[in-house]
C-alpha cells in the first residue's frame, strides 16, 4: 500500500471518527424526543442509514459485476466481492435494528410485512452470492457466476425500496418523498443527513480496508502457487 492510500485511510478513518461522534451527540443529546414514539424513535437514526449503506453497497456488487463482465479485470470483481460482505452485514444490522424498534412499537419482533420480508430475502439473496464466491471450483467460474447473481438480485433493492408504497404495510411510511403529509422536523432531518453521512464514510472506510486485504491474499495466494510450482519441478528433475 502507498503512501498516497495509507495518508487517504488515514484522513478517511478520522473523518469517519469525527462525524460518528457528532452523529451520537446530536442523537442522544441534541435531537429532541418523538412524542409518540419516545426513545424508541431514535433507533430511526440508525436503521434508516444502515440501509442506506446496504443499498449502496449492493449497488457497488452490480456495478463491479457489469463492469468485471465487461472488462475481465479482478479488481472490479474485488470491489464487488467486498462490497457484497459489506452489504450482507449491514442488512443484517437493519433487520435486528429494526426488530428492536418494533417490539415495543408493535408488541412483536417480526412481522411477515412486505419490507420485512422483502428486505429478508434481499439478505438471503447475496448470502447466496458470497456462498457462490466461495465454494465455487475455480476463481474465474466463482467470479463469473458470482457477478450474474450480484446483477440480477440487485434487482430485489428497488422492490424493497418501493414495496411500502406498492403494498399495504405497518412499516411506517416513508418521512421523505412520501407525499404532502411526510416530512420530519429540521432537527430530525439535520440528525439523519449527518448519520447518513457518517454511515457512508464508514462504508468507504471499511470497503478501502477490505479491498486492501483481498488484495493481499489474492498476491499470497499468487506466490503459494509459484513456490508449488517451483516444487514440482524440483521434484521432477
Amino acid at each position: 500500500m502507498g503512501k498516497a492510500a495509507t495518508l487517504t485511510d488515514k484522513l478517511l478513518g478520522a473523518s469517519t471518527l469525527v462525524v460518528m461522534g457528532v452523529t451520537l451527540y446530536l442523537i442522544f443529546m441534541w435531537v429532541p424526543m418523538d412524542a409518540e414514539q419516545k426513545d424508541a424513535q431514535r433507533i430511526f437514526y440508525f436503521h434508516v442509514p444502515m440501509a442506506w449503506v446496504a443499498f449502496l453497497a449492493f449497488f457497488g456488487v452490480f456495478v463491479g459485476s457489469v463492469v468485471y463482465l465487461w472488462k475481465r479485470d479482478v479488481a472490479w470483481d474485488r470491489f464487488a466481492y467486498c462490497s457484497g460482505e459489506i452489504g450482507v452485514v449491514f442488512t443484517f444490522l437493519v433487520l435486528m435494528t429494526g426488530s428492536i424498534w418494533a417490539k415495543p412499537i408493535w408488541g412483536a419482533w417480526w412481522t411477515w410485512d412486505p419490507r420485512l420480508t422483502t428486505t429478508a430475502m434481499l439478505l438471503m439473496i447475496y448470502i447466496s452470492y458470497l456462498l457462490i464466491r466461495a465454494y465455487a471450483a475455480q476463481d474465474a467460474q466463482a467470479a463469473r457466476f458470482g457477478a450474474v447473481v450480484g446483477i440480477v438480485g440487485f434487482v430485489d433493492v428497488p422492490i424493497v425500496y418501493m414495496s411500502i408504497r406498492w403494498w399495504r404495510t405497518m412499516h411506517p411510511a416513508p418521512v421523505i418523498g412520501g407525499g404532502p403529509d411526510s416530512g420530519l422536523d429540521v432537527t430530525m432531518l439535520a440528525t439523519l443527513l449527518v448519520s447518513v453521512l457518517a454511515f457512508t464514510l464508514f462504508y468507504l472506510l471499511l470497503l478501502r480496508q477490505r479491498m486492501a486485504i483481498k488484495k493481499m491474499e489474492h498476491e499470497l495466494e499468487g506466490m503459494r502457487y509459484e513456490l508449488e510450482m517451483e516444487d514440482a519441478e524440483k521434484w521432477a528433475i
